[in-house]
């Protein structure tokens, strides 16, 4: 992590140069089977000096340091306890009064307490000056912790379906030269990852889950998983619950089919009464024609037989 080494550069890089002083974490967790950074910074009486001027070893309080078997780090390989090697390394560089401590592969018997101490050497072989100083009342203890805590999920009380919804989850380490890993029991397309330093030698990792709930997302379980260095996970979870928009179409859309074919049907209603109306006037004036037609033609028929008979029988005719 760039960020993280860059950080303790800055802190350990502003300390007085003029005294014999070392600022260390009395307390700090350890995760068993994990890692641990030690966050340390240091000022010396030498001025200035290179990296390679001072050789820097931790060692446990109240033993002394040039013995092998004392030392859980040390320049000198050869002097570092058996059941320590390969397992610690100086993150920061001495010539920056930086003087950060890991531990890799966290056994229960690591607690300490553990000190550093600087000395000052001659040139590049290392010789060593009565200039060196173990800092015994500033040492660190580890607390053993053998499960790893769960993370912690920050999330609106609901979500709404087609809106954007977050959740966060975060775990509380101290490891930032391995971070832990958070995933999601989700869809992954927008997360966002940050890491801060929140107060002696503890960080916090957080994950930022955005996504569009869906109606189906109703009471599914979201669950943040974090693994440690080592391997080690932990988990929480919570379920979603999700408010659903109402929709109006099982009432809306039949209405409007009812309308519409309400509407055509007028349309062509009147459309057929206006196509029809001249059709029946002229079938009226047709049957008008005919009746006068048939009028006529049952007067000039009858008409000379009610004369006669009107004659016969003395009647007039008008």
């Amino acid at each position: 992590m760039k960020e993280f080494f860059l950080l303790f550069a800055a802190i350990c890089s502003s300390v007085s140069s003029d005294e014999w002083k070392a600022t260390v974490v009395k307390s700090i967790d350890a995760l068993v089977g994990s890692c641990v950074v030690v966050p340390c910074s240091f000022s010396h009486t030498g001025g200035n000096l290179p990296t390679s001027r001072l050789r820097g070893m931790w060692h446990y309080k109240g033993k002394t340091p040039d013995t092998k078997g004392n030392n859980i780090f040390h320049s000198d390989a050869t002097l570092i306890k058996d059941n320590f090697k390969d397992r610690t390394q100086m993150l920061g560089q001495l010539g920056q009064n930086n003087c950060t401590l890991e531990i890799t592969q966290i056994r229960n018997h690591d607690n300490g307490p553990f000190c550093f101490r600087v000395e000052l050497v001659k040139g590049e072989r290392n010789e060593p000056t009565k200039d060196m100083f173990s800092f015994v009342e500033d040492c660190v203890e580890l607390n053993m912790i053998t499960d790893p805590g769960e993370p912690t999920l920050t999330q609106p009380m609901a979500a709404t379906q087609g809106e954007p919804y977050t959740a966060i989850c975060s775990v509380i380490h101290t490891c930032p030269s391995h971070v832990p890993t958070l995933t999601w029991n989700w869809k992954t397309e927008r997360i966002i990852v940050y890491h801060r330093l929140i107060h002696s030698g503890n960080w916090e990792t957080q994950s930022i889950l955005t996504f569009i709930p869906e109606e189906k997302d109703d009471n599914r379980e979201l669950t943040c998983t974090a693994e440690f260095n080592g391997g080690q996970t932990s988990s929480s979870k919570f379920t979603l619950n999700v408010k659903r928009i109402e929709s109006y179409n099982h009432i809306i859309i039949p209405a409007v089919v009812g309308i519409g074919t309400a509407l055509l049907f007028g349309i062509f209603c009147i459309f057929m009464a206006k196509k029809y109306k001249n059709r029946i006037a002229e079938l009226q004036n047709q049957e008008g024609t005919m009746w006068n037609r048939l009028s006529r033609l049952s007067r000039s028929f009858f008409y000379p037989i009610s004369l006669e008979l009107c004659i016969h029988t003395g009647l007039e005719i008008s």
